[in-house]
């Protein structure tokens, strides 16, 4: 069942989202050849403790980790590591849970680490403005495939591959609520859109084929074929103002 927030509640997920997206921002700050994905995990798991809320993702199903730090053909779900060390050109996808008075905050963003080629910029960046155009969708009477046909549109018609193993979710006092977001889908289909749904949309593309598969860790996926991916995600509300992206601290990232 699809649980719908009052105005109240969202401003609490506000509070949640503040503090995800703040994480973020500061261990992106920290993003640089010779720093490993441990001390990203570390800045994460300081700044959310520090605001008084907890890492969501933090034995969640048993994972061991404050964030999700997966790094080039790492889709999801990469374990943080002090034996994981950046190095240029690579890119860094960081996916962080804020729990705080009762709700969650859930957000990704992809960093590159100094010089990154063209071919990974230009993949970072449809990620991204794939992101928005779903969120264009986000308004009352559309549906939740109108969401996702816009990300793989844009995606597609750019030549890359939207991951359809894991998708977008509701997100509220749970981590994952429903509905079920997916980053494809055919418009006007799907549970409708209405106003208090609170939902992540978290593209995730691959510069191959879409196709993927788990590490024997458990956790990390990784692209079958090896080729870089991006991931870029908000938690975001629908308000009778419109659309409100609560994980967006800084709208230039």
């Amino acid at each position: 069942m699809i649980q719908l927030k009052n105005a109240a509640q969202i401003e609490k997920m506000k509070e949640a989202g503040r503090i995800t997206g703040e994480a973020i921002i500061l261990a992106g700050e920290a993003v640089r050849e010779g720093v490993t994905t441990k001390h990203l995990d570390d800045i994460i798991r300081h700044h959310i403790e520090k605001c008084g809320a907890r890492p969501t993702f933090l034995g969640y199903g048993g994972f061991p980790g404050s964030a999700c730090i997966s790094v080039n053909d790492q889709v999801i779900h990469g374990i943080p590591s002090a034996d994981v060390v950046l190095k240029e050109g690579d890119i860094v996808k960081i996916d962080v849970g804020a729990t705080y008075h009762g709700f969650v905050g859930d957000s990704a963003n992809t960093f590159g680490v100094g010089r990154i080629s063209p071919e990974a910029q230009a993949l970072i960046d449809c990620t991204r403005n794939s992101f928005y155009k779903g969120a264009e969708q986000f308004r009352e009477g559309n549906r939740v495939g109108d969401i996702g046909h816009a990300v793989q549109k844009y995606c597609e018609e750019r030549g890359y591959g939207v991951i359809r193993k894991y998708v977008g979710h509701g997100v509220g006092r749970e981590l994952h609520e429903a509905p079920d977001v997916p980053n494809y889908g055919t418009p006007g289909r799907g549970p409708r859109l209405v106003t208090g749904m609170t939902i992540a949309i978290e593209p995730m593309v691959s510069a191959g084929s879409y196709e993927v598969r788990e590490l024997r860790d458990g956790w990390t996926v990784v692209t079958a074929d090896g080729s870089l991916t991006a991931h870029y995600e908000h938690s975001v509300a629908l308000t009778e103002e419109g659309v409100i992206f609560l994980t967006r601290v800084d709208s230039s990232l």
